[in-house]
């Protein structure tokens, strides 16, 4: 049975408060170990003799921030109340609002998306509206931030929101009322073969709902391929939701090993987590998608596939971040997080990887590690990180693209926003004229001579390759801000070796078996094999 307490616990921990000198008993004894009595007074003393005025504040964050450095815990830390809630909302997706993706274009807060199911598409609100107001107040020069501070609030609660919109001569005003939104972690769409293409940028609550529902809708595709770059994971209990779709009840997904609270480290308490619903889409071949910044809870669902011979895992190795995580309330408002534990893949491999202080991954001989054996003979590497049954290098850019980019960036040219705007502004040609993503001849000249009016360099802008790299970028903004995964797919691969492997192996293959064999043929046919690092 999958249990959550690995990463739900909600102990609280007790803060020493600043005055604990002043609260000392008649023999100087606060009834606290004396190490507590000993840091109270150190504090105080300082913090009212010390040559140097510091406030106890700053003193008692000194403290707890040499603790967090005494525990060598690259992952550990203390959470300020805003730090908190911006944790709170990547780590779930959730927050309290209207259900609006904002995006500061053309010197404007505009609506880029509109998420379904949430009070703002219920009231009728659109992507390409501009938010002109918030209540009482103007918001016609507001940044993005001043926008959603004002447009979020307690759920139940009202906000006016005024929108110019194209069409209409004067603003819009709504009455919202705000309710908990939850942003998607996961997207999906098909390519043209048919083959089913699923991208998940983080494991958030309600993941494995998300992925559920994705595997309902590609079901009958003739292959699936899972993109797990660039997630850098989540709520353990969720990966293991994810893995349970893929696998067959009884299957053991992960496992943990933890100290149990209040005992000794060396009697850590192991616990396994088993499948308990029935396996989804059990004869569709399954490729996952990884890099080096894939991690945590992403691996626990490559991983697990892998051992069990369901997927074949194709990238770059992942980044290797096996730790069971706690995060717990602290006063105040705060939160502290801090390693608990580690946990196996089904076949027992522990995906941590060893870092030193600066966490740079510490050397090591690839052929020196121990390797386990799949049910089916495969041999898989327990090293640390997930290594890809094929590895395939990420595209990189050419040295005149790095150039030019060095380039906008030293100037200040606010190149990624300008390629933004324009897919944007392409987005809403093409979804007027009913059509997928792409960009005319005429559109992309203006928007080059945009450029170059605006003060980007024409040494760079005249050159073809430039102009190539400028072109596949704007095409993919454009269908970004249309939500097409499929044609955000197809342009993706004239980049993305990667994906465009996957779409091969896929296209050539109708089993996992065969996509395995194929796989192998591809390693044997290279000279040294996988170069693994």
């Amino acid at each position: 049975m999958i249990k959550t307490s690995a990463v739900c616990a909600t102990l609280g921990l007790l803060l020493i408060p600043t005055t604990m000198a002043a609260q000392n008993g008649p023999n100087g004894s606060s009834g606290d170990p004396p190490q507590v009595d000993i840091l109270a007074s150190a504090v105080d003393a300082i913090a009212q003799m010390h040559m140097d005025a510091f406030s106890d504040s700053i003193l008692w964050e000194a403290a707890i921030d040499g603790i967090i450095r005494a525990l060598d815990d690259p992952y550990a830390e203390v959470f300020t109340p805003q730090e908190a809630e911006a944790w709170e909302e990547d780590t779930t997706g959730n927050y309290s609002g209207i259900g609006l993706q904002i995006t500061l274009l053309n010197d404007e807060v505009t609506v880029t998306a509109v998420f379904r199911g949430f009070p703002a598409n219920e009231h009728g609100l659109a992507v390409g509206d501009v938010i002109v107001g918030v209540n009482q107040h103007d918001a016609s020069e507001w940044s993005t931030g001043m926008a959603a501070d004002s447009i979020r609030g307690p759920v139940g609660t009202d906000v006016r929101v005024r929108i110019k919109r194209v069409g209409y001569d004067d603003p819009i005003s709504y009455t919202i009322t705000r309710e908990e939104v939850h942003v998607p972690a996961v997207s999906w769409g098909i390519l043209e073969n048919n083959i089913g293409y699923v991208i998940m940028d983080r494991v958030a609550r309600n993941a494995a709902r998300e992925m559920n529902e994705a595997l309902g809708e590609l079901g009958e595709s003739d292959g699936l391929i899972i993109d797990l770059r660039r997630n850098p994971g989540g709520f353990l209990d969720e990966s293991l939701m994810l893995a349970d779709l893929f696998l067959a009840p009884g299957a053991t997904l992960a496992s943990t090993v933890q100290r149990v609270p209040g005992t000794s480290a060396d009697q850590p308490d192991t616990e396994s987590y088993g499948d308990r619903w029935p396996i989804q889409v059990p004869r569709l071949p399954i490729v996952i998608l990884v890099d080096e910044f894939t991690a945590s809870g992403a691996e626990i669902l490559a991983g697990a596939l892998q051992d069990y011979d369901r997927a074949v895992v194709l990238g770059q190795r992942t980044f290797g971040k096996g730790v069971v995580q706690t995060v717990m309330p602290l006063p105040h408002g705060r939160r502290l997080r801090f390693t608990t534990g580690s946990w196996l893949t089904p076949l027992g491999r522990s995906l941590q990887r060893t870092r030193d202080r600066q966490g740079v991954p510490v050397p090591e001989v690839i052929d020196s590690l121990p390797r386990v054996t799949t049910a089916s003979g495969r041999s898989l590497i327990d090293g640390g990180g997930i290594f890809p049954d094929l590895e395939i290098e990420d595209d990189t850019l050419t040295l005149v693209e790095r150039d030019f980019l060095r380039a906008s960036n030293e100037a200040q040219f606010p190149l990624g926003l300008r390629i933004a705007e324009f897919g944007f502004a392409v987005a809403a040609s093409r979804r007027a004229e009913g059509v997928g993503p792409y960009v005319e001849e005429r559109e992309f000249e203006a928007f080059v001579a945009a450029l170059q009016t605006e003060g980007l360099g024409t040494d760079f802008l005249g050159t073809p390759e430039i102009r190539r790299y400028l072109l596949w970028r704007t095409e993919l903004a454009t269908a970004q801000r249309m939500s097409d995964i499929g044609g955000e797919a197809e342009i993706r691969t004239q980049r993305d070796p990667v994906l465009s492997e996957a779409i091969l192996l896929l296209e050539a293959t109708s089993t996992q078996e065969q996509l395995f064999a194929l796989v192998e043929s591809r390693n044997v046919g290279l000279e040294n094999g996988p170069s693994y690092h």
